[in-house]
């Protein structure tokens, strides 16, 4: 298998597990990738999800080009189709994923690190949509997600140029949250344990609720964000945070 799931403490972490091809996506490995975030979903244990690539070159070179010759138009749309829709589960998780990109996160490996929660990066990461050297344009969501994070300006640059941005300039356009030092993997579940102290269903409609902001106009989302924050009120979690507040006490959230 190029794509491993495993357990290490509260964390699921996915590991793309083919170094010698610098993690590069194949369908077949998109499509593990898919079933690896339908068994975290299922699973409901973990309290968030990190996501790296097998070895210190890459996270993820992006596809395999060699796939994508002599495709039809029909294959080709099914192919982008099947890309978004994987990575999009990860916008359905019912909990925070990280990606945690160590060397190159080009093409739809930068699309699946954009897909993630959160992003951090090691000193030698180093992100880029090239799809225009190659005559194509990015098809796993990256010209959706960049400008969401970046703004239109700087992701129109990267996209139309192809250019390489390293770990500093990504962390200063805000395309990563974090630079990391020592080990990614430690600084991650670190990173996690931040916010995966606080109440599962809580942090879920939090995300919701920022989610939401992207495809409505701000009456509509303040609208969204009446109802979530109504129904994270009504959670068992919100009256132990009351409650503890109260009695100067540290709340002791179950998920409930």
């Amino acid at each position: 298998m190029a794509v491993t799931l495993k357990r290490d403490g509260d964390f699921a972490v996915l590991t793309l597990d083919r170094p010698e091809a610098l993690n590069a996506l194949s369908f077949a490995i998109i499509g593990q990738i898919g079933e690896a975030l339908d068994a975290v979903a299922e699973d409901r244990t973990a309290r968030a999800l990190l996501i790296t690539g097998a070895g210190d070159k890459a996270f993820c070179a992006g596809a395999d080009i060699k796939e994508l010759r002599s495709r039809s138009l029909v294959d080709q749309k099914r192919g982008a189709e099947l890309g978004q829709r994987v990575f999009a589960k990860l916008d359905d998780l019912p909990i925070a994923s990280v990606a945690l990109v160590n060397g190159y996160a080009f093409g739809g490996g930068m699309e699946l690190a954009l897909a993630c929660t959160f992003r951090l990066a090691s000193a030698n990461a180093k992100f880029g949509l090239p799809e225009v050297k190659l005559g194509l344009i990015p098809g796993y969501g990256g010209t959706q997600r960049l400008p969401r994070l970046v703004g239109e300006g700087r992701a129109l640059e990267m996209i139309l140029s192809g250019r390489t941005v390293d770990a500093g300039e990504a962390e200063r356009m805000n395309l990563v949250n974090k630079l990391i030092e020592d080990d990614l993997l430690e600084a991650g579940k670190a990173f996690a344990s931040t916010f995966t102290r606080y109440s599962l269903p809580v942090l879920n409609f939090a995300r919701r609720a920022v989610q939401r902001a992207h495809d409505l106009p701000l009456h509509e989302g303040l609208r969204v964000e009446a109802e979530l924050s109504t129904l994270a009120y009504r959670t068992a979690d919100a009256e132990e945070g009351m409650e503890a507040f109260e009695q100067k006490r540290k709340p002791e959230f179950r998920d409930a």
